[in-house]
């Protein structure tokens, strides 16, 4: 599989030429990020970020001088960037590489997305397109909690906002409309198929749950299904492992105890936030002679691992990773191909949707600057008046004031742009003011020498 996993810098796109390029001149949307399709689990578990490090993280981003806007979204499989940025992302990259100074590395295995492309990447993983278990429902949540994070830590900005929220319809739409949602495969359940189909049958096995969140959550209630013939819950927080044990008809013990029961089960189900690993080769040692070796299954869904890597060396220990369910889930992803390519094409057109909505509103921002240049002058002007008014000047001299200094003050400018353009033989520019200040019936469009002149003093 190692080659299924090599991705270099080199093969990633480059930037398109695209609507949202044309649209922002000095900053790019970028998805810039690690996953299971090209970075093995002892890469990815480098980059993860538990919950309480995410606050940190993006302030940590956001503090870079070429990042105006960035999102972070860490799971099992995943370690991704949003953001729009200078530099065309460097910055970004680099912190990614080096963050901690342990994933020197990882540059050669980063995947970087631009502009639109980076948009189709946020809507497919949003829909459950990039997952490993095509499909799955739970990535939608924890897109909605990165978005979540990112607003609370002020690291998201209006157009990530509008992107993120754009990401949500497109994955509601392809759930309500095609059948992409239908039957759900999640990791959890995927995991205890791959149980299901060894020596250890988890109707014939007792079975260790070690962790209490939704993933352990989702392996409890499969099994439970499967009529599991004994349930032990360990977590740290034994209140959370008597509450999922209740739910389930299990039993729940401290995490420091499981010395003391390990040699009793068959099949070990492990996913927790911890940063280290929980288990480790001398215990499930000491545990494998207590069995007579008997044979163990350890299935380690975590990210960063739970289970030390070298306890797979034990023999008589079948030890599975999240990378190893890639197998497991292949038959998913061919009884959901054709579901698949419905959800592309309504990935497609959002995609389309967001860019048209995004360049209308880039062309009209000139037209909102023009309008507020002119409020500005009204309001300005206005107030003088009222003020001439007020000292009792004559009403028919104020009514003079404000409109020619009115008039001044909004032709000014391009006056100033269309004389410049006549010296430099800008043509363009002089169509497009004949397409704006036609002439009308005996009058006239522009301001004299004396008006510039004029509405310079005034100012």
């Amino acid at each position: 599989m190692a080659a299924f996993f090599v991705q270099s810098l080199a093969q990633a796109p480059e930037p398109p030429t695209d609507a949202i390029t044309a649209a922002t001149t000095l900053t790019q949307l970028f998805a810039i990020g690690i996953n299971h399709q090209t970075a093995p689990v002892s890469l990815r578990e480098r980059v993860a970020f538990a919950d309480e490090a995410l606050a940190s993280a993006l302030a940590s981003l956001k503090s870079l001088s070429t990042v105006r806007e960035v999102a972070l979204l860490s799971t099992c499989n995943r370690t991704e960037l949003y953001a729009v940025a200078e530099d065309e992302g460097r910055a970004l990259g680099d912190w990614l590489a080096h963050h901690e100074n342990e994933a020197s590395d990882l540059q050669a295995y980063l995947y970087w997305h631009y502009d639109a492309n980076a948009v189709r990447h946020l809507f497919r993983v949003a829909t459950g397109l990039d997952s490993l278990v095509l499909g799955e429902p739970q990535i939608l949540g924890q897109v909605k909690h990165a978005w979540a994070a990112a607003r609370a830590a002020g690291s998201l900005g209006g157009q990530l906002d509008r992107l993120f929220q754009q990401a949500f319809v497109t994955a509601k739409r392809a759930r309500t409309d095609t059948r992409i949602g239908a039957n759900p495969v999640s990791i959890a359940s995927a995991a205890v198929r791959l149980a299901q189909g060894t020596f250890a049958r988890p109707e014939d096995s007792s079975v260790l749950l070690v962790g209490a969140g939704e993933t352990i959550e989702l392996v409890a209630r499969h099994l439970s299904q499967a009529q599991v013939k004994r349930l032990l819950v360990a977590n740290r927080t034994l209140a959370h492992a008597q509450a999922l044990a209740s739910r389930h008809g299990g039993v729940a013990l401290p995490l420091a105890e499981i010395d003391r029961h390990l040699g009793d089960v068959d099949i070990v189900f492990s996913a927790t936030a911890s940063r280290e690993p929980v288990l480790h080769r001398t215990q499930v040692a000491s545990a494998l002679a207590q069995r007579r070796h008997r044979p163990m299954l350890l299935l380690d869904l975590a990210v960063p691992r739970d289970i030390a890597a070298d306890v797979g060396t034990l023999k008589d220990v079948f030890l599975y990773t999240i990378d190893d369910l890639e197998r497991v889930v292949e038959d998913n992803r061919r009884s959901r191909r054709e579901a698949a390519e419905a959800a592309e094409a309504i990935v497609d057109l959002q995609v389309a949707r967001y860019v048209e909505t995004l360049t209308a509103s880039t062309r009209t921002a000139p037209l909102k600057r023009l309008r507020a240049h002119g409020e500005v002058a009204r309001s300005d002007v206005l107030a003088k008046a009222r003020q001439q008014l007020a000292s009792g000047q004559d009403a028919e001299t104020v009514l003079e004031f404000l409109a020619h200094t009115l008039t001044n003050r909004l032709l000014h400018a391009p006056t100033i742009a269309l004389r410049e353009a006549a010296l430099t033989g800008d043509n363009e520019l002089a169509r497009a003011a004949e397409k704006l200040f036609p002439d009308g019936p005996g009058g006239e469009t522009g301001t004299g020498e004396a008006g510039i002149g004029e509405a310079e003093q005034e100012r």
